[in-house]
């Protein structure tokens, strides 16, 4: 639901880059280039990016019981 703080596999930090990637994605840059200048090189790190659904809004519609 919301990208974890560290990666995974190799714990580097990872949730600082999240707004950026995205922001800048969105704007048609290619994900590739973006991972490289956000300092993510390592194929744990990008798989946590490129295999991240954000599910947070669609999770904030349900009431919790």
């Amino acid at each position: 639901m919301i990208i974890p703080i560290r990666c995974f596999s190799c714990g580097k930090p990872v949730a600082h880059a999240w707004e950026e990637y995205k922001e800048r994605t969105e704007k048609g840059e290619e994900g590739i280039k973006v991972l490289d200048s956000l300092g993510l090189e390592k194929y744990c790190c990008r798989a946590l990016f490129l295999g991240h659904v954000d599910l947070i809004d669609t999770a904030s519609k349900f009431k919790k019981f």
